[in-house]
């Protein structure tokens, strides 16, 4: 009888033959007789590794720090800082006289308020309010930022009317993806068919993230842009323009005012901490996508730098006590700017300003931070009364006729300005190149993209396995293998038996063991057939976060958490599969000349690096996947992108290089596009045309290739 249609009965000869396992390369002896206890879920496991990552960092950034002792050693770790900043976040360039329209004055209690737009990259429009003194000029000027909210600049009407009534002109700008300028703006619901502005940014910054950069560059660029704005407006005093800004206004605020010498005076509220604090067990981590800049961490930066690059510069660290942005790592991050702008001898132009409550409270210290205002830009170090301006009929504030930018005079978005960006720096293309030549390059630029450091043929990983588990027809252990130092990922292991070698199976997917391992679940059937099976759990699998959006998926804030430290979740996953065919190498029950991997979902790309970076394995089946990276840039929305993104990816290699490597090794279940629709056998041909192609129902029998 063929080996593959024996019954399915666990028989005398097949329990011996599994019990005990073939001998385990650096097993834990202490394990053998009892499953690992490891109650948390691998999301758990890996926001812990991940976190240890950041401190170790850290720690090597505080004994720099600790090490600049004069005020050379703070003006050139500036320009260190700038040229870190430069290279990770690809600033834009544009300059020159800013095209600008103003669309109306509406006159206030006090000062009047004019609405206007301005590009800030050509045909990249700006909406904001000026609110201007009724007093003569020139007047100093603030540009202020709006934190989160879906108002934009109508939330900061009242701090915008106070400043103009003590003598500023303000630049009341929305941020891109707030108030007018919602990138995906739906006229039927009247809402952001992504969702609040967080999930905006989500959204963008997975669309820019395969073309290099990051994209704080465009925030940034409307910010100086309006500086540029304000500059050339006859009613303000070109040298007293200062800077404020709460939560993610704060962020851009300081960014703002570490990158341009023209902000004489910041206050940066709800932000500053230190990423000690902000990434700690119980603590919500990495917030937003504009204020994680992938390899930040790694770098050697933290969030103080922001405010050591603007020294001497007087600078306002503002915050609150219970807020989100952790208040001891706030006076931290204050503690170690003062000590900064002491080298400088500019200890006096440092202050924090605190106040109680939660995130973005800001009313019982509005006179405190107006005052910083007016005592650095006006040298009147009276304090002021704060006076609450109710907002009244926002129509009178809109610059465009109806309310947003998208559905009124149009023009660029950052997904189109991320589509322009990946069309001015493609991948390189050569026509000639040999095969081993491509493959060699190709395997570079996953190291590079991807960031994988586990290589085929290293030490297998040390593993811990459990107790054997009779099941309907083999037997299998549980796994618990650390595949780089201090990261565990488990994994199950069912097995034929018998002494001779079988072809062997690597499945990444994230579906449950439990189903895998049901009566006539993938174990069985593949078993069957005389496969062996190793099932790896994709790492940071189960648990869960706050969602930005319903449409980028619950990997939004946890690769963040991984980019700010110089991983990546495919480069980590990939590491985790390669280290499992290290482990099976060892194995005296596996053929190593029949591997074949398959990764489900968001663990296809995953397979595709880990066959081309691996000549070990053989077919390769990708089921559910996306087929390409440009589909990120190219649609104005994809799902779920953060869990298979990765930085500068398109410059170098997309997944159709890595399908044309594979050639007919490679087969394709269902292919799907970046928005989840399966594809056509045309659109799939047109990006891995040597592939096999598969479209299955989901009641379908699903067949392994037989054993021999």
């Amino acid at each position: 009888m063929p080996k593959h249609a024996r019954p399915l009965m666990l028989t005398a000869a097949l329990l011996a033959a599994l019990s005990p396992l073939p001998a385990f390369a650096q097993t834990a002896p202490a394990a053998a007789t009892a499953s690992p206890a490891a109650p948390e879920t691998g999301r758990d496991r890996l926001i812990a590794w991940l976190t240890d990552v950041a401190r170790q960092h850290a720690a090597e950034r505080r004994a720099t720090i600790a090490a600049l002792t004069t005020e050379a050693d703070a003006r050139q770790r500036q320009v260190r800082v700038r040229s870190l900043l430069a290279e990770m976040v690809e600033f834009e360039s544009a300059a020159g006289p800013v095209v600008s329209e103003s669309t109306g004055v509406s006159h206030e209690d006090g000062f009047d308020v004019e609405r206007v737009r301005y590009q800030s990259l050509p045909g990249y429009w700006v909406t904001a309010n000026v609110f201007i003194p009724r007093t003569e000029g020139p007047h100093p000027a603030i540009v202020i930022q709006p934190g989160h909210g879906v108002d934009g600049k109508l939330g900061n009407y009242s701090f915008a009317a106070n400043f103009a009534r003590a003598g500023f002109v303000v630049l009341n700008m929305d941020i891109v993806g707030e108030g007018e300028r919602i990138q995906h703006f739906d006229p039927e619901i009247g809402s952001s068919k992504v969702g609040r502005p967080t999930g905006e940014h989500s959204m963008a910054f997975e669309q820019a993230l395969p073309t290099g950069g990051h994209v704080s560059r465009y925030f940034i660029q409307d910010a100086m842009r309006g500086v540029d704005y304000l500059m050339a407006r006859p009613d303000v005093d070109d040298q007293r323009i200062g800077a404020f800004g709460c939560s993610g206004g704060g962020t851009i605020t300081a960014y703002l005012a570490a990158l341009d010498q023209r902000i004489k005076a910041t206050a940066t509220a709800c932000y500053v901490t230190d990423f000690d604090h902000l990434l700690a067990p119980g603590v919500t981590g990495p917030q937003d996508a504009e204020q994680s800049i992938p390899f930040f961490i790694e770098r050697g930066l933290d969030l103080a730098d922001w405010v050591e690059a603007a020294a001497p510069r007087p600078y306002a660290v503002v915050s609150t006590t219970s807020d989100m942005f952790p208040i001891d790592g706030a006076r931290a991050a204050y503690a170690e700017a003062k000590r900064f702008y002491g080298l400088m001898g500019a200890e006096d132009r440092i202050t924090m300003i605190e106040g109680p409550g939660g995130h973005g409270n800001l009313g019982p210290i509005a006179p405190q931070i107006v005052a910083f205002f007016t005592r650095n830009l006006m040298d009147s170090p009276a304090e002021r009364p704060f006076t609450p301006v109710p907002l009244g009929d926002a129509a009178r504030l809109m610059v465009t006729p109806t309310g947003q930018l998208s559905t009124s005079i149009g023009g660029e978005t950052l997904q189109t300005l991320a589509r322009a960006e990946a069309d001015a720096n493609p991948a390189p293309v050569n026509a000639n190149e040999a095969p081993a030549a491509r493959l060699a390059r190709l395997r570079t630029a996953i190291r590079d993209i991807a960031r994988t450091t586990v290589n085929p043929g290293d030490a297998a990983p040390v593993v811990q396995p459990s107790m054997l588990i009779e099941r309907s027809g083999y037997a299998s252990r549980d796994l618990v293998m650390e595949t780089v130092p201090g990261m565990q990922v488990k994994a199950t292991f069912a097995r034929v038996g018998g002494p001779e070698r079988h072809p062997t199976l690597l499945l990444l997917t994230s579906q449950p063991v439990t189903a895998l391992g049901a009566p006539g679940g993938l174990f069985e059937t593949w078993v069957a057939a005389g496969w062996n099976v190793l099932a790896v759990e994709p790492r940071g699998a189960g648990g869960t976060e706050e969602a930005k959006s319903p449409l980028t998926g619950d990997w939004t804030l946890l690769s963040l958490r991984a980019l700010l430290v110089g991983k990546t979740p495919v480069g980590m996953r990939t590491d985790d599969a390669v280290a499992a065919l290290n482990w099976l190498a060892t194995q005296t029950d596996v053929d190593m000349r029949r591997i074949a991997v398959t990764g489900v979902g968001a663990m296809g790309p995953v397979a595709l690096h880990t066959a081309v970076l691996d000549d070990r394995v053989g077919k390769v089946t990708v089921d559910s996947s996306i087929t390409s990276y440009r589909e990120f840039v190219d649609q104005p929305i994809s799902i779920n992108m953060a869990e298979v993104n990765l930085p500068g990816v398109l410059r170098r290699y997309d997944l159709p290089d890595l399908m044309a490597v594979l050639g007919d090794r490679l087969t394709l279940v269902n292919p799907v596009s970046s928005i989840g629709d399966t594809m056509t056998a045309a659109e799939v041909a047109a990006r891995a045309p040597q592939a096999a192609v598969v479209f299955r129902g989901a009641r379908d029998p699903v067949a392994p290739p037989p054993a021999r």
